[in-house]
């Protein structure tokens, strides 16, 4: 079965999305989200009517790369004022396994998946493939040891993910590994991850911080020039 990715773009100015990994997820199903941001005293409606055709011609735009690659892409045009509750929602209308936080990169030649201290191995695979077709590439598996966690736990999810994707068939001398206890989750990611051209995440859970800083996929992208894919975890 063929994993369905979500790409949103935030409208009327949407970040840019590279030919490199357009190419490398020309093999997945594609769904293109355009959201539209509506300011807090303007109806939905009223921007609809107003930026529809722009917005749809945007959208179009932001497809076709996707279709001269050989993909299958759907689109999707929202207009409202709640970014992060539409992509859940549009998520789980399209059935899609995955969400990518796009970025201008050049080249994807470092993959770094961050691993999550309850380790799930089933849905990682394909998305590290798709970004690791080229056999110069590789990947590093991370994971940040706290709250109390210890050491031997952390090198067992290490150990049991590089074992399940290795299972997949992706070559074991591409994978190494990494443990670390050096300070915050967010902030020992967003170290790591400026040494890399692309993140392969599972999605955290919703937290307060999160509304103040945004998201750490969105501080990834904001602050390393990553593009960011985020599996979900209930899919």
């Amino acid at each position: 079965m063929t994993e369905r990715l979500l790409v949103s773009f935030a409208l009327p100015d949407p970040e840019t999305i590279s030919p490199v990994l357009v190419e490398k997820l020309a093999s997945l199903d594609i769904v293109l989200l355009g959201h539209y941001e509506v300011p807090e005293q303007t109806p939905a409606s009223t921007a609809r009517e107003q930026f529809e055709a722009e917005a749809t011609e945007q959208l179009e735009t932001l497809r076709q790369p996707f279709v001269d690659a050989g993909a299958s892409v759907q689109t999707r045009l929202v207009f409202g004022k709640d970014r992060a509750g539409t992509i859940d929602r549009v998520m789980r209308e399209q059935d899609c396994t995955a969400e990518l936080t796009p970025a201008p990169t050049e080249r994807i030649d470092r993959i770094l998946v961050p691993l999550p201290d309850i380790a799930e191995f089933d849905r990682l695979p394909r998305f590290v493939d798709v970004l690791c077709e080229d056999a110069a590439s590789g990947i590093t598996l991370f994971h940040v040891v706290e709250g109390g966690e210890d050491h031997e736990r952390g090198r067992t999810i290490l150990e049991k993910t590089r074992e399940g994707i290795v299972s997949s068939g992706f070559d074991s001398e591409r994978i190494e590994t990494r443990l670390s206890d050096g300070g915050s989750h967010d902030d020992e990611i967003l170290r790591a991850a400026s040494d890399y051209d692309a993140v392969v995440m599972y999605e955290a859970e919703s937290r307060l911080a999160d509304r103040i800083f945004g998201t750490l996929p969105d501080r990834i992208r904001a602050e390393t020039g990553d593009p960011v894919i985020v599996v979900r975890r209930d899919y």
